[in-house]
């Protein structure tokens, strides 16, 4: 294994504290930038653990409250992109548009279709069975005007921007310095249904992370897990749309 000193640029073909020309200390630097990766992890998971409480009171508090609503999604976003800023130029790469490929293209489609109808009908039993109560996204919005407009937003739209971003951009390539592939693909789905702060949706959040995160790791990109997020909770809310208004007749 060969390393480049960054001072005088000599290839050194055997691992050393210090370069054999300029004298300048070479791996510090990558345990630094290891170091600095997981502090940096360490914070991301503090900061949105915290975040995911705070809102979870807040809604409590506030239930109904568009206010909230923005500001919650507001402040997720700016926290999200503030910390991507750290690894930018690696994030910007991630959206370069990728070369067509039919067949993973058709699974980004027709995987979330399936997952959505597999989701709402497991989980929604779930719920039933266990606590005796029916989530509906839609009807969260009622009190709107526009609500399916709104749901569409807030349900639909801003999380595979902002989620995948957070996880699949920043989180992914913190990780893939401290740790292998394998388990950044794990730790990322682990701890992305764990911010979701609810032990039935991590039931079926961990294992779609964990397709999210094959997805971006075998192909580079953030498209593919957009789009899947993306079709996932479109579909799942235009079922409970379909159930809210098929139950009032």
């Amino acid at each position: 294994m060969s390393i480049v000193c960054s001072s005088c640029n000599v290839e050194l073909y055997r691992e050393v504290k210090f370069c054999t020309r300029c004298g300048k200390q070479l791996l510090k630097n990558n345990v630094d930038k290891r170091t600095s990766s997981l502090n940096l992890i360490i914070v991301f998971y503090a900061t949105f653990l915290l975040f995911a409480v705070v809102s979870y009171l807040l809604y409590n508090e506030y239930p109904l409250n568009l206010y909230v609503e923005i500001g919650i999604e507001s402040v997720f976003a700016l926290m999200v992109v503030a910390f991507s800023l750290f690894d930018y130029k690696q994030i910007v790469k991630l959206y370069k548009i990728p070369k067509l490929n039919r067949k993973v293209l058709a699974f980004s489609i027709v995987f979330p279709l399936f997952s959505a109808i597999v989701v709402s009908l497991s989980i929604g039993y779930l719920n039933e069975s266990l606590f005796g109560v029916s989530e509906n996204y839609y009807s969260e919005y009622l009190y709107l005007e526009y609500p399916l407009l709104w749901a569409i937003l807030f349900t639909a739209i801003l999380p595979p921007i902002f989620e995948e971003l957070g996880f699949r951009g920043f989180l992914f390539n913190s990780l893939q310095k401290v740790v292998s592939e394998r388990i950044t693909i794990i730790a990322t789905a682990f701890i992305f249904a764990l911010i979701h702060f609810s032990f039935i949706s991590f039931i079926w959040i961990f294992p779609f992370g964990l397709i999210l995160g094959y997805m971006r790791s075998k192909y580079n990109t953030l498209w593919y897990s957009i789009i899947i997020h993306f079709i996932h909770n479109f579909v799942v809310l235009m079922i409970d749309y379909y159930n809210f208004n098929y139950s009032l007749f």
